[in-house]
């Protein structure tokens, strides 16, 4: 097994785009590192750097401590599962597995044993003997991920492959995903667009934006903690709320949100970052929160934010409600729906009344100009 490290990659196309820039990036030995972000960020090409399948413009590669810029891919002991299978479509599932084995001359017997090994881990035995067209999508990516495995890469390179499932067989073949990694132990690198397979499947979270890495981390670091405006609004959903607000700083040591017709006083933390990043009064702030961190106030509380519900979603587990509050047109709640009674939840139609607040522990601050976060340490 390997750690990969890139220092500087950068992507440069024969007509001057650059599709990746600067990348710095370490991943250690048996890490499960996950790139997202929306198309055509420079996530598929910069995977494709590691794999060998696209030129490294400017900048280093190392597998296991060796630069390996100009190795070809068959030479860097790295294996890649693609989004559409590329499967061959004449061959079993069982020769489909054994055929880079079969490059290598190795022994027919060892070639039988890794081949039923990796069947048994993805549980695809009983279609050994079937060709492709005759598998689920689901089955065909387990076939994909057994050809992968048999060949014991240094590194595992999975290009967005559950993109092509539908939502049902995507949950499971996260699921397995992750027995998978806890059965190999093994280094994998990940692309997804989807931000649920990024949390749930990540060790860390590599957030990228045009060709740059906006922020990397835990999937708890970059969902608690955002650095930026984008990575805040891209992790999440439903996305985070962003109002216009104002910061007031009261003597050395205390701030406030003002946000409408309510003052929210900081928590203590939020207030020592402030003063620690050197961040006065503001006229203008960026306030964001989560669906999911606003609180409703149905006794009529005093200070609480006035609104008008425009559309409510119910969603089985809880329900999402779009709310408008002066400007701010479409502020999303999320209410558990077992924690309303049949009464409430009838009244929460279009055009009724909302109050709600929310607690400055849940709260994130950027600067509207910048975009960056204000509690950034």
């Amino acid at each position: 097994m390997a750690n990969v490290k890139l220092t500087g990659v950068k992507k440069i196309y024969d007509n001057k785009v650059v599709a990746v820039h600067d990348f710095d990036l370490e991943i250690q030995d048996k890490e499960f590192v996950v790139f997202v972000g929306p198309s055509g960020c420079g996530k598929s090409t910069t995977l494709r750097m590691i794999a060998g399948l696209e030129e490294i413009s400017e900048g280093t590669l190392q597998i296991d401590g060796e630069v390996v810029n100009d190795l070809q891919p068959k030479d860097r002991d790295i294996a890649m599962v693609f989004q559409n299978y590329a499967l061959y479509p004449h061959m079993t599932v069982y020769d489909n597995i054994a055929f880079s084995l079969r490059l290598k001359k190795m022994p027919e017997d060892e070639v039988y044993q890794k081949v039923t090994n990796a069947a048994e881990i993805l549980g695809i035995t009983e279609y050994l003997t079937r060709k492709p067209r005759a598998l689920s999508g689901g089955q065909r990516q387990r076939v994909a991920i057994g050809r992968a495995i048999v060949r014991n890469p240094k590194v595992f390179l999975m290009d967005e492959p559950l993109s092509n499932l539908d939502a049902k067989l995507r949950n499971q073949m996260r699921a397995e995903i992750i027995l998978l990694r806890e059965k190999l132990n093994t280094t994998f690198v990940y692309v997804t667009h989807d931000q649920t397979e990024a949390m749930t499947l990540g060790d860390r979270i590599v957030i990228m934006k045009d060709g740059y890495i906006m922020q990397v981390g835990s999937p708890e670091q970059v969902f608690d903690t955002p650095r930026n405006l984008f990575v805040a609004t891209f992790i999440g959903s439903p996305q985070m709320n962003l109002f216009s607000a104002s910061l007031v700083r009261s003597g050395a040591d205390s701030y406030s949100v003002r946000y409408q017709n309510i003052t929210v006083p900081l928590d203590s933390d939020r207030c020592a970052l402030l003063k620690e990043n050197g961040v006065g009064s503001m006229d203008k702030v960026i306030l964001g929160v989560r669906p999911e961190h606003m609180t409703c106030c149905f006794g009529g509380e005093g200070n609480a934010v006035h609104s008008t519900i425009t559309v409510n979603e119910m969603m089985g587990s809880e329900l999402h409600l779009h709310v408008a509050a002066g400007n701010d047109r479409n502020i999303i709640v999320r209410i558990p729906t077992i924690e309303l009674d049949h009464e409430r939840r009838s009244a929460l139609v279009h055009g009724s009344p909302l109050d709600f607040t929310f607690s400055s522990k849940v709260i994130q601050l950027f600067d509207p100009e910048t975009e960056q976060s204000l509690l950034w340490k």
